[in-house]
């Protein structure tokens, strides 16, 4: 019965040196300033070290992201139709293209000969310069689409909250004059060579290479022209959501702005308080 408390008297010296320790550590705990952090409360090295990878991949993320997709695929849609309206204009031309191009000699692989041949190298040149607005009116409208497409694309590599608003706002207007632009455009172009097709140049020159049994040069529109219609349309329906698309990402910003700027408002200055009392 005397011994049981010797036994227990180290148990107690051992709890009084943790108490000692638990209440020292308080001490320093409560002398540090409360905005000052402690260095049990540090992160980890691998919590620090993550914004570093998603800096390295932002670029590649944003490019890659829904409206920069959309953007991609329309200036391959605007070089496809660039290349259908060349190929259009090339085709209707006739021997006059082809002898241009120094394909072939018109001479030898042409059943036509003295005035015939005369006739339908005039009726081709006069085709070709009817048709030539329609080039060169394609030209530089898929040119100026595709590469504002592409300048859209590149300027996308940030997230969009550190984008400028304008530049939103611009690929959004671009993106919508496109989808209306093109619809017209195509119902223009169609409009254009379905008249050329119905003039009388076009029926005496499909009557004179039907007669020697070139049935393939009509006036009906051919299958370039129906190519350029159709990824004409295919480039206004991706202009269509891109807008869409781009309207979701700038309301989207406007709400984390507004998110951000009503929280930093809300948020107490911790350190100016703290300093004006150690003071």
């Amino acid at each position: 019965m005397s011994h049981q408390p010797r036994s227990n008297r180290p148990n107690r010296d051992r709890n009084g040196d943790h108490r000692h320790h638990r209440d020292s550590h308080d001490d320093r705990a409560s002398s540090r300033p409360p905005y000052l952090p402690r260095e049990d409360d540090a992160p980890p090295k691998h919590v620090r070290e993550a914004p570093r990878v998603e800096r390295h991949a932002s670029k590649c993320t944003n490019i890659c992201s829904r409206r920069g997709i959309v953007l991609i695929c329309s200036v391959l849609t605007n070089a496809l139709v660039l290349i259908c309206v060349i190929a259009a204009h090339m085709v209707s031309s006739g021997m006059s293209s082809a002898t241009a191009m120094g394909g072939f000699n018109i001479n030898s692989n042409f059943n036509l000969q003295g005035t015939e041949l005369q006739q339908v190298r005039d009726l081709d040149m006069q085709y070709s310069q009817m048709r030539a607005p329609g080039l060169y009116g394609g030209i530089p409208f898929c040119l100026t689409f595709g590469v504002c497409s592409l300048l859209f694309a590149v300027a996308g590599s940030k997230p969009p909250h550190l984008m400028s608003r304008k530049l939103l706002v611009g690929a959004l207007l671009f993106q919508a004059v496109g989808a209306v632009g093109y619809v017209v455009a195509v119902g223009l172009y169609l409009h254009f060579i379905i008249g050329v097709n119905s003039t009388d140049v076009c029926q005496r020159r499909e009557r004179l290479y039907a007669r020697n049994g070139y049935t393939w040069m009509s006036c009906d529109v051919n299958g370039a022209d129906a190519a350029v219609a159709l990824f004409g349309l295919i480039t206004a329906i991706l202009y269509t959501v891109g807008t869409v698309l781009t309207f979701q990402t700038v309301r989207g910003v406007r709400r984390y702005l507004q998110e951000r700027k009503r929280r930093e408002a809300e948020r107490p200055r911790g350190p100016l308080r703290a300093e004006t009392t150690s003071v």
